[in-house]
């Protein structure tokens, strides 16, 4: 059985690929515990992807609790060395408005108390360290912007993450502070997932869907209801993106 050429990982709004030919589901045990769910097998546009919701199937795992060593040691375990995490995040500077895509090219670690590195316990041979200047893999960057631009997707092609601990949104002093210390955009999942997939040599990028403006950048409260609105019409272009990528794998 020949590995898949590309792991997605679903975030909020993106549960499930529609267009997926599902050709088996498997379920994983890992050193690390179980992962989100069974790994979904298919194809998508003629080549062999697998795809890994985030939260679950039902999206029931909050970020803080999501089990991301065992996510990407299973995917890894598969044999695919390419993946593209979709995420819903909040917008902090005045470029990132909702509705909108962005690719990051960094990130800022705000979380805790989850579990981080596969380096770790009694069985290691060395310290290991890994270089994380950036973050992100280039060449699966320049592919979904290389889509954005052929489909014509407005996108923003850079911009830093910065990763709360959640489940609760942030206050706006926090954002205030986030944006000093230089963050566009902010979500919940991108730490440690995407130190995980260096540690792994996992070729890795993510996919930012704006679902709201941050916290204090807009007036009133933030509302389930908006941030549904938005990952609506983001997740569509999120779609026709991934679709356009796994054409260019071919």
């Amino acid at each position: 059985m020949t590995a898949p050429r590309l792991a997605i990982i679903g975030g909020t709004g993106l549960t499930r690929l529609k267009d997926l030919e599902i050709t088996h589901r498997r379920v994983m045990h890992t050193p690390y515990g179980e992962p989100s769910g069974p790994l979904v097998f298919g194809h998508l546009n003629g080549i062999e992807t697998v795809f890994l919701p985030r939260h679950g199937a039902r999206h029931t795992i909050p970020p803080h609790q999501v089990n991301y060593r065992a996510n990407i040691w299973a995917l890894h375990n598969t044999g695919v060395e390419a993946a593209i995490a979709v995420a819903a995040v909040g917008g902090i500077t005045e470029c990132m408005q909702p509705g909108q895509l962005a690719i990051p090219d960094q990130i800022i670690d705000y979380t805790w108390s989850r579990a981080n590195t596969y380096f770790e316990g009694g069985h290691l041979d060395e310290v290991t360290h890994v270089d994380m200047t950036w973050p992100y893999c280039p060449e699966v960057r320049e592919k979904l912007l290389n889509a954005a631009g052929e489909l014509e997707l407005p996108v923003c092609e850079q911009g830093t993450y910065g990763a709360t601990q959640g489940p609760r949104l942030e206050t706006a002093a926090e954002i205030d502070r986030m944006e000093r210390d230089g963050c566009d955009l902010v979500g919940m999942t991108g730490m440690p997932e995407t130190a995980l997939a260096r540690e792994l040599g996992l070729s890795y990028a993510a996919c930012a869907v704006i679902a709201n403006r941050a916290a204090g950048r807009s007036k009133g409260e933030i509302t389930m209801d908006e941030i549904g609105r938005n990952l609506e019409t983001g997740m569509e272009q999120v779609k026709r993106l991934l679709a356009r990528v796994i054409a260019s794998l071919d």
